[in-house]
C-alpha cells in the first residue's frame, strides 16, 4: 500500500470517518444479512448443470409430475406384527393426512397425494411386509415456493398425526430426508457464528495476552461478516447465485478465520512499529504500508482460488466461488481500514498489560521460532530432504480415501429419522414408493421402454406408463438407498435399457439419478478445477516473488502438504471416525482451501524473506523473517485450524470431513512446511531461490557466528 495512503486511512481525523463510514455500513447490511439463510437451495435438483441428464428429464417431467412435489413415506414398525387395530389405526391416519393442507394435486394417471396400504394394494405394489411388521403410507405435499425449508414443520404435522401405540413410526422418503437435511443445517447462523468466535476469542486471548486486545479484531471480522452475507443475499436474490447450508458455513468459517489471521499479522507488524515510531499514527501508516502488500497477494490469491469454482460444473460448487470471494474480499477491505482505525483510535494502552513501549527491545532474540532457525541453519539440505520423505509417506493414506459417494444413512454424523424409517423398509423387504426411477420420453414408444425396463435388476415392475401431449413417462421404485453404490448402477443399467430403445430419445431422472450425476459432475470437476487453481496460484507467486524458481518451489511443497493433509485425514476417516467414505466432491473443496490457506502462509514469510534479502541475503533473511513471522504466522494458522473444526458442530459428514482435513492441512503448513521445509529450502538455495530475479546471485554459507549473532530485521 502506498505510504501516503496508509497514513491517510489513519490520520488523526480520517481514522474518525473511517470508523463512522463503516459503522454506517454494518448497520445497513445486518438486517439483509439475516435474510441469507431465507434465500439458501438445499434442493439436489438445484445443483445440478443444466445438461445432467436428471435435470433435462427433470424439466420434461412438468406434464407427470409437480416441480414443487416432494413424496413422503410414513413408516410403521412394530416387533411381532402390526395388529388388524394397527392398520385400521394406519388407515385413519391416512384420512387425516388427506385432509391436511398443501397435498399435491395428482396429476393424471399418477397415483393419488395420499397413498394407504389399502390403497397400494389396489394399486399393485406391497404397503405391508410379508411378516406383518412394517408398512408404508406415501403422502405427497406441494412445496410452492418455500421448497425445502418447509419440510420440518410439515414432518412434524405428520408425527402430530400418525401414532402406533407401543410400536414406532418414521418419517422418511424424500420429503423425511428433506426435514432432517433441514435439521441438519437448522440455526446454523448462531451455532456456527457463536462456536467460531468462542474458539477465535480464546486463542486470540492466549496470543496476545491481553484482556482487551481481542475485541478490535473480532468486532472487525463482525462487520466483514455482517457485509458480506448483505452482498451475498442480494446476488442470491436478484442474480441467481446459488447459495445453499454449505456454502453458508464455509462462509463464517472463511470470513471469521481468514479476518482474524489478517489481524494477527498487521497486529504483529503494527507492535513492531510502535517500538520503532513515538506516534502511533505514524507507526499503523508504516505497519499497513509494510503489511498490506502481502496480505492483498494472500487475499487476492484465495480470492482468485476460489473463482476458480465458477469452472465447476456442479452449481452448488460453482455458488461457492464468488460466495467465498465476496467474503474474502470484504474482509480483507474491513481488515486494512476499519481495524486500522480502531487500533490508533485506542492508543497503546489496548495492548495491556503487555503495552509496546517507544525504543523497547524486540521480543523475537530468543523465542521458540529463533532456536528453530538455528537449529536447521547448519543442516538445510538435511533437514528438507527428512521433511520431504515424511510427508511423502503420510500421502501414502490417500490410498484409504474413497470418494464414490456416502449413501443417505452414513451421510450424517448422527442417528436421524428419515435413515432409521429407510433402513426399516429395507430390513423388512419392502421399496420405499419415494424412491424411483422417473423416464421420460417420446409418446408412442413408453410401452417399449416400459418393457425394457422390465425385469432389470433391483427394479420393480414399472407402473402403467402415461402420455401426455408428445411426452410419455415411465415410473419405477428402486430396492436400495437412494444414495448407494447399488442404487447408481440400477440407474446406469435403466439408462442402457431405455437408451435403445428407438426413437424414444428417453431420459432418466429421480432421486438416484441426480445423485449418480452429482458424482459424475464432481469427477469431473476435480479433473478440471484442480490444474486451473495451480497454475493461477503460479502466476501470481510469480508475480508478487519476481522469481519462477520461488513459486514452482512453493507449489510443491503446498501440494506435498494437501497430499499428506488428505492422507492422515483418509486413515483419521476410516480407522478413528469410522465413517464408511467421502463425497465426491470433498477432494476439490479441501485443495481449493488448503492451496489457497496454505500458499496464504508462504507469502506472508516469503514477501518478509524477500524484504530481509535486500539487507541481509537470502540465508539471513530466511532465519530473520522466519523468527519475527513465525510466532504471528503460528497463532494465524491454529486460529483457522479451530474455526474450520467448528464445522464439526455440523451433523453433515462433508462439512465434518472437510474441517478436519483444512484444520490438519493448516496445521502442517504453519507448524512443518513454512517453518521447517521451506525455511530450509531457502537456508539450503540462498539466493538462487529468486531466479531469474535481480536477488538470484550466489550467497555466502552462514557462519556460526552469524546464526547466534541478534538478529536485526529490516526498519
Amino acid at each position: 500500500m502506498n505510504r501516503q495512503l496508509a497514513g491517510a486511512l489513519t490520520g488523526r481525523v480520517t481514522k474518525w470517518v473511517v470508523l463512522v463510514i463503516w459503522l454506517l455500513v454494518a448497520a445497513g447490511s445486518a438486517g439483509f444479512a439475516s435474510k441469507l439463510a431465507d434465500v439458501q437451495n438445499n434442493e439436489a435438483s438445484s445443483w445440478l448443470p443444466e445438461s445432467a441428464e436428471s435435470t433435462r428429464a427433470f424439466e420434461r417431467l412438468e406434464p407427470f409430475q409437480d416441480p414443487n412435489a416432494i413424496p413422503t413415506t410414513v413408516v410403521y414398525h412394530r416387533d411381532g406384527g402390526l395388529t388388524d387395530d394397527d392398520l385400521a389405526a394406519i388407515e385413519d391416519d391416512a384420512a387425516e393426512f388427506a385432509a391436511m393442507e398443501g397435498l399435491a394435486e395428482a396429476k393424471e394417471g399418477r397415483a393419488p397425494s395420499v397413498v394407504s396400504p389399502a390403497a397400494a394394494e389396489k394399486l399393485s405394489f406391497p404397503a405391508v411386509s410379508e411378516d406383518g411388521s412394517v408398512a408404508q403410507t406415501s403422502v405427497t405435499f406441494d412445496f410452492g415456493s418455500e421448497g425445502w425449508n418447509a419440510m420440518p414443520d410439515i414432518a412434524d404435522d405428520l408425527r402430530d398425526i400418525a401414532s402406533l401405540d407401543g410400536g414406532d413410526v418414521y418419517i422418511a422418503g424424500a420429503g423425511g430426508q428433506a426435514a432432517d437435511s433441514a435439521e441438519a443445517f437448522g440455526g446454523i447462523d448462531t451455532t456456527l457464528l457463536a462456536g467460531t468466535l468462542s474458539v477465535v476469542i480464546l486463542i486470540l486471548l492466549f496470543t496476545y495476552r491481553s484482556p482487551i486486545l481481542w475485541i478490535l479484531p473480532i468486532f472487525s471480522a463482525i462487520v466483514g461478516l455482517f457485509v458480506s452475507q448483505a452482498l451475498i443475499y442480494f446476488l442470491a436474490k436478484y442474480a441467481d447465485l446459488t447459495v445453499n447450508g454449505q456454502s453458508y458455513a464455509i462462509l463464517t468459517i472463511l470470513v471469521i478465520g481468514a479476518g482474524t489471521d489478517y489481524a494477527l499479522l498487521l497486529v504483529a507488524r503494527y507492535r513492531e512499529e510502535l517500538r520503532r515510531h513515538e506516534d502511533r499514527h505514524e507507526a499503523m501508516g508504516f505497519a499497513l504500508h509494510r503489511a498490506a502488500p502481502a496480505l492483498l497477494a494472500s487475499a487476492a490469491t484465495v480470492a482468485l482460488g476460489m473463482l476458480c469454482l465458477l469452472f465447476a460444473e456442479m452449481n452448488s460448487t460453482a455458488g461457492l466461488g464468488p460466495v467465498a470471494a465476496i467474503g474474502i474480499g470484504v474482509t480483507f477491505v474491513v481488515m486494512v481500514t476499519l481495524l486500522p482505525a480502531l487500533l490508533v483510535i485506542t492508543g497503546r494502552w489496548i495492548f495491556w498489560p503487555r503495552r509496546p513501549a517507544f525504543r523497547s527491545a524486540e521480543p523475537t532474540q530468543t523465542g521458540i521460532w529463533a532456536r528453530v532457525g538455528r537449529w536447521i541453519a547448519p543442516r538445510p539440505r538435511k533437514v528438507w530432504v527428512v521433511t520431504s520423505i515424511l510427508l511423502a509417506i503420510a500421502c501414502l493414506g490417500l490410498l484409504r480415501l474413497d470418494t464414490n459417494g456416502l449413501s443417505t444413512e452414513d451421510s450424517y454424523t448422527q442417528e436421524f429419522q428419515s435413515v432409521t424409517g429407510q433402513q426399516v423398509l429395507v430390513d423388512a423387504g419392502l421399496v420405499d414408493q419415494s424412491n424411483t426411477v422417473m423416464v421420460v420420453a417420446n409418446a408412442g414408444t413408453e410401452d417399449a421402454v416400459a418393457e425394457a425396463m422390465t425385469g432389470l435388476e433391483n427394479v420393480e415392475p414399472p407402473k402403467p406408463p402415461v402420455a401426455s401431449g408428445d411426452v410419455a413417462f415411465v415410473e419405477a421404485a428402486i430396492g436400495s438407498d437412494p444414495a448407494s453404490p447399488e442404487a447408481f448402477d440400477t440407474v446406469e443399467r435403466v439408462r442402457d435399457a431405455v437408451h435403445d430403445v428407438d426413437g424414444a430419445d428417453a431420459l432418466v431422472g429421480g432421486n438416484s439419478a441426480f445423485f449418480l450425476d452429482t458424482r459424475d459432475a464432481a469427477n469431473r470437476d476435480n479433473l478440471v478445477i484442480i490444474p486451473i487453481v495451480l497454475l493461477l496460484v503460479f502466476l501470481i507467486l510469480m508475480a508478487l516473488l519476481r522469481s519462477v524458481l520461488a513459486p514452482l518451489i512453493l507449489i510443491a511443497t503446498v501440494v506435498l502438504s494437501f497430499g499428506a493433509a488428505l492422507g492422515i485425514s483418509a486413515v483419521l476417516f476410516e480407522y478413528v471416525f469410522g465413517f464408511a467414505g467421502s463425497d465426491p466432491g470433498f477432494p476439490l473443496f479441501a485443495f481449493v482451501f488448503l492451496v489457497a490457506l496454505g500458499i496464504d502462509y508462504n507469502i506472508f514469510l516469503m514477501t518478509r524473506v524477500r524484504e530481509e534479502t535486500m539487507h541481509s541475503g537470502t540465508r539471513k533473511g530466511a532465519l530473520v523473517a522466519l523468527t519475527s513471522t513465525g510466532g504471528v504466522i503460528t497463532s494465524a494458522g491454529l486460529v483457522l485450524a479451530a474455526t474450520f473444526l467448528v464445522l464439526g458442530t455440523i451433523p453433515v459428514v462433508f462439512l465434518a470431513q472437510l474441517g478436519v482435513a483444512v484444520a490438519l492441512g493448516v496445521i502442517l503448513d504453519t507448524m512443518i512446511v513454512r517453518s521447517v521445509l521451506v525455511t530450509a529450502i531457502n537456508m539450503d538455495l540462498g539466493g538462487r531461490i529468486w531466479w531469474p530475479s535481480k536477488l538470484d546471485t550466489e550467497d555466502h554459507q552462514l557462519t556460526a557466528d552469524e546464526v547466534a549473532a541478534p538478529l536485526e530485521t529490516v526498519h
